[in-house]
């Protein structure tokens, strides 16, 4: 008897079909289903979207940030950018390229068991607020003006 595929919604994304690996059950409350290892299911869904997929929609990216278990703020705060501009990217889909591949690569890396470097990006960034707050002066010395490296 061939079953009929199962539309997955639950994963967020609209275009899942699932052929085998999940079971219909009838339960005094309605149908439910239960789905063979979930956790590798979403990562073959991962896999995919990385590997073949050329441009991440926004409900993709969405996605790939909950598999990496991050919230869009700390997501936001690796990248760079605002919350509200991550938000607005997974909402409508108008990922920037730099996106697209940074989380990615972010996902590579935390499941093949190297989160450093969300370590590395961290550091960076907190360079990068501690270089911004600071005084910058210059001087001109013999006609040219040159850097003087201020605390």
């Amino acid at each position: 008897m061939s079953v009929k595929p199962l539309h997955y919604r639950e994963c967020g994304l609209r275009n899942i079909y699932l052929k085998n690996g999940f079971k219909i059950r009838k339960t005094p409350y309605g149908e439910t289903v239960s789905i063979d290892n979930l956790l590798e299911l979403h990562q073959a869904i991962a896999c995919d979207l990385i590997h073949y997929k050329p441009k991440l929609t926004g409900t993709e990216f969405r996605f790939l940030r909950k598999e990496i278990d991050m919230s869009q703020k700390r997501l936001a705060e690796l990248m760079g950018t605002k919350e509200q501009t991550l938000s607005l990217w997974e909402r409508k889909g108008n990922v920037p390229q730099w996106a697209d591949r940074f989380v990615r690569k972010i996902y590579l890396e935390v499941h093949g068991g190297n989160e450093t470097i969300i370590e590395l990006v961290d550091r960076l960034n907190n360079l990068d607020r501690k270089e911004a707050s600071k005084k910058m002066t210059f001087q001109k010395n013999h006609s040219k003006w040159r850097s003087n490296k201020a605390a």
